[in-house]
């Protein structure tokens, strides 16, 4: 937990809904400020309202951004940094996983454009975040990273794409190479996997799909994103030092690594 008197700066993409938007509340209750952006003004200006109403405007950046435009995406750190300081926690949860009529393309069918597109936001938006805020991290000798990855990029895909399955599970790769590099400057980086969680993106919980992934879960019930966000803010703490390079698996029991 970050220390009234001087708190510590927390990004989080995509935080404008969902288990983004979970992840700014918690870090936030936790006594963090906490920056967001998203590509959807409408979206972003309404985070932003509800942000500051419970947590007070002063602690609270949320603006419209698209991972896909590397000018942009400095131009918000930069802002971070001016506005408050160098964010000490980075939560890389942006991220999209195209349907077609509900269902996944099949993988001889994916357009080569939607492949870019998703990697591009999943994968490499997660990279260029990285690489923006892990030298003051490390400069100033601490530092959370929490990439935001999935149970389909752990198993074997139920309904995701080929092209999220493979952009969520080279996130591991992301992380390994920066633990390798990191490890000694107090940084430390961790992947969170989420299951099937109750969200917008997610559908209606009275779905087929929904009601056939809870069928299949043993706690009995579907994620919260403020399962998913509560794990975040505990490896952001400083309680999670000698936490590195793990995968955290949320998913209820439904997916166990041997």
């Amino acid at each position: 937990m970050s220390a009234a008197a001087n708190p510590r700066s927390a990004v989080v993409t995509g935080g404008t809904r969902g288990i983004g938007l979970a992840c700014a509340e918690h870090l936030l209750a936790t006594g963090h400020r906490v920056a967001i952006f998203s590509t959807q003004a409408a979206r972003v200006e309404k985070a932003r309202e509800d942000l500051s109403r419970k947590f007070g405007a002063d602690n609270v950046i949320a603006v419209t951004v698209d991972l896909r435009q590397p000018d942009a995406l400095a131009g918000f750190f930069d802002n971070v940094r001016a506005t408050w300081s160098s964010p000490a926690v980075l939560v890389c949860n942006a991220g999209f996983s195209p349907k077609h009529d509900g269902k996944r393309l099949a993988f001889d069918a994916i357009p080569l454009k939607e492949w870019n597109d998703v990697l591009a936001v999943n994968l490499t938006g997660a990279m260029l975040c990285c690489q923006l805020a892990i030298p003051a991290m490390a400069a100033n000798s601490f530092g959370r990273i929490v990439l935001i990855g999935s149970m389909g990029g752990r198993g074997l895909p139920r309904f995701a794409g080929a092209s999220y399955v493979a952009s969520k599970a080279a996130l591991a790769g992301i992380a390994r190479s920066l633990v390798s590099e990191y490890a000694s400057t107090g940084v430390t980086i961790n992947t969170v996997a989420p299951g099937n969680i109750l969200t917008e993106m997610g559908g209606s919980p009275d779905s087929p799909i929904n009601q056939a992934a809870l069928a299949r879960i043993p706690s009995g019930r579907m994620g919260l994103p403020e399962d998913i966000a509560a794990v975040v803010a505990f490896l952001a703490s400083d309680q999670a030092e000698f936490i590195n390079g793990a995968i955290i698996d949320v998913n209820g029991g439904e997916y166990v690594p041997s």
